[in-house]
């Protein structure tokens, strides 16, 4: 397997550009990993600091001591550091018609997980583009938005579950998606990887705030082609 892609690294951490469909730790099942892979890449066991969900690509930070990992663990639930993602979607999130959608800011507030683990969830989003998705083989149109979303709470699937709730569901998602409408995109636009990445993290380094971004990777779909 290829080398991980790394962005950024001093005595504390690396900023690995993490993959779709590589988990970020071992497990049952798992036949590669990012805490395998990085410790075979640099000769030392490293420390995921926060996750990403195996089909999610984009920004990870691992850390190279436990002491480093409790540090960034630390800063993260602070609010020290700064998310944001890059989402395609099926539908327009809060309602917005396709005309006034462009830049439209909104806020999601609801509760994340199941049961009793269920945790209060803030999400954020500025819709920077919709397109309409239509084929000549299928009767089905329907609007497209690309958004980018940023944290205020890091609750497990929490990006995924929050659009889903809200009407537009991430578009790939076997989980939570419209399970129909993917199966469409799948087959007319080739879309098979979940649509979510992390490109952008922004965190203090000497004392300063610094952002690190990145392109969007090439499993995700060109929404000015539609």
């Amino acid at each position: 397997m290829n080398a991980l892609p790394i962005l950024f690294e001093n005595d504390e951490i690396i900023l690995i550009n993490k993959k779709s469909g590589l988990a970020v730790q071992g497990g049952e099942k798992v036949s590669h990993s990012v805490d395998e892979l990085l410790a075979k890449q640099i000769g030392q066991k490293v420390y995921p600091v926060h996750r990403l969900d195996k089909d999610t690509s984009g920004i990870l930070v691992v850390a190279k001591s436990s002491v480093a990992a409790g540090k960034w663990t630390q800063l993260i639930a602070s609010g020290s550091v700064k998310k944001q993602y890059t989402a395609l979607c099926l539908g327009i999130p809060g309602g917005f018609s396709i005309n006034n959608a462009a830049g439209k800011k909104g806020i999601f507030n609801s509760d994340v997980g199941s049961g009793k683990d269920k945790r209060s969830a803030h999400t954020e989003y500025i819709i920077k583009s919709v397109k309409m998705f239509s084929n000549e083989e299928i009767e089905d149109t329907f609007p497209v938005s690309l958004l980018e979303l940023t944290l205020g709470t890091g609750r497990t699937h929490q990006i995924r579950i929050h659009l889903a709730q809200n009407g537009c569901p991430i578009i790939a998602d076997d989980k939570y998606g419209n399970f129909k409408t993917n199966k469409i995109l799948r087959r007319y636009a080739k879309i098979k990887t979940l649509q979510l990445a992390a490109t952008k993290l922004t965190l203090p380094i000497n004392g300063k705030n610094t952002t690190f971004e990145i392109p969007l990777p090439d499993c995700f779909y060109n929404i000015d082609s539609l």
